[in-house]
């Protein structure tokens, strides 16, 4: 059995190969000319991604990433109000990315290739490719991304929905922090609560994924709503006035935005936080959206990972879900024998409502950072996760479907 995989990111990679461990030829084609390794920031570890390494046979290791112990909540002036013991592993994207990467045949993943047209029978499905060239094979793989385009053949309906707010991201060495900033948060996960805002922040590995202490580095997210309609077109125009549909280029970024983002953090939070922000360079935000679908195959073509399902990133669950999207599709096809249509239905059926699951956990902890609070729902769920104690107890963590 033949697959093409559309995306060569984690979701992509790990799709892939479960495929080939069953016994499928794959081809992997990503648009981006590079390897991705570098991009991403801080992400932290739950049980199922590690099981689905395991289950391809990458065994991560104990550098993985960065053991931490304990959350902590600053107020503005840098006192705890509160702290809770939860232990976990913080890594990088681009650690896992590499696992996957390093361990997946050259000659099958192909660079600067993207999609321009995809085509199905009953057979199979055919590509065309950006080069002009055309493949066919039993069964396509959208691992694309939000923007994918197989999603537009599997359920075309869906279109991303901005949540109201954005996340502003960045990265500081540990040796750039101040002996007293390091004491204060570096060994934590840490979160700043300003009003309607989020600032998270925790360790993770340094350059070549190093763990040692001195040469780590400190991710921080900061969550600050911007109105849709209002201030959002501002934000993703450059310098030059090209306004950008969904997301702008980080170096694009005007550096207006940056110093008034600085700026802000002096005034709102904690003397560390605000040193952290200050010296991270680069600095880049991304829009939240909201991504759902109603299913994720048709025919000889599924979705997976943020191809499918984009949860705002208080769950942390991006990565493992890609991953879990994966696990569960080679078990139909398991279960399913050569019944490849039935296969992917029943993948369908099962990852539809934990998408959906993963997507409502995430909205409720988001929601009183939006910039409008529209429902008498999202008004409630402020109010429920606005606390010290339910930010630490809930954001980050492994995530399971509620019991019917």
């Amino acid at each position: 059995m033949r697959a093409i995989v559309i995306g060569g990111s984690i979701g992509g990679l790990f799709t892939a190969h479960y495929l080939i461990k069953l016994g499928w030829s794959v081809e992997v084609y990503e648009r981006v000319g590079e390897e991705l390794a570098g991009r991403g920031a801080g992400i932290m570890t739950h049980p199922e991604l590690i099981d689905a390494l395991s289950g391809i046979g990458i065994d991560p290791g104990a550098s993985v990433g960065v053991p931490i112990q304990t959350r902590i909540t600053l107020d503005p002036q840098g006192n705890w109000v509160g702290s809770l013991e939860l232990p976990q592993v913080a890594t990088a994207w681009g650690r896992i990315y590499r696992l996957l990467r390093e361990a997946f045949p050259d000659a099958y993943y192909h660079h600067g290739t993207g999609v321009e047209q995809v085509l199905q029978s009953d057979g199979g499905v055919r590509v065309r490719l950006s080069n002009g060239s055309l493949r066919e094979a039993d069964l396509l793989v959208g691992a694309d991304g939000i923007r994918s385009i197989v999603r537009n053949l599997v359920y075309p309906q869906a279109q991303p929905q901005y949540a109201g707010y954005i996340a502003w991201r960045g990265l500081v060495e540990e040796p750039d922090f101040s002996p007293a900033a390091h004491k204060e948060i570096f060994e934590y996960f840490a979160f700043c609560l300003p009003p309607r805002e989020q600032m998270l922040a925790y360790p993770v590995a340094g350059q070549g994924d190093n763990v040692g202490p001195g040469r780590r580095r400190y991710n921080f997210v900061w969550y600050r709503p911007v109105d849709e309609l209002t201030e959002l077109p501002a934000f993703l125009t450059d310098a030059t006035g090209r306004q950008f549909e969904m997301s702008i280029p980080p170096p694009l970024i005007r550096p207006e935005l940056v110093r008034g983002m600085r700026a802000d953090a002096e005034r709102l939070l904690p003397p560390a936080f605000a040193e952290m922000v200050h010296k991270a360079d680069p600095v880049f935000f991304q829009p939240i959206y909201d991504l759902t679908v109603e299913r994720m195959a048709a025919g000889r073509a599924l979705i997976t990972g943020d191809a499918a399902f984009v949860a705002r990133p208080h769950c942390g669950m991006g990565v493992t879900k890609a991953a879990g999207d994966a696990v569960a599709l080679v078990a139909s096809l398991q279960r399913h024998g050569g019944d490849l249509e039935a296969a992917l239905q029943a993948y369908s059926r099962e990852r539809v409502p934990y998408g959906n699951a993963v997507i409502n956990h995430a909205r409720h902890l988001g929601a009183y950072m939006q910039a409008q609070l529209k429902s008498a729902e999202e008004r409630e769920m402020a109010e429920r996760y606005r606390t010290p104690e339910a930010v630490m107890r809930e954001t980050a963590v492994p995530f399971y479907m509620p019991a019917p």
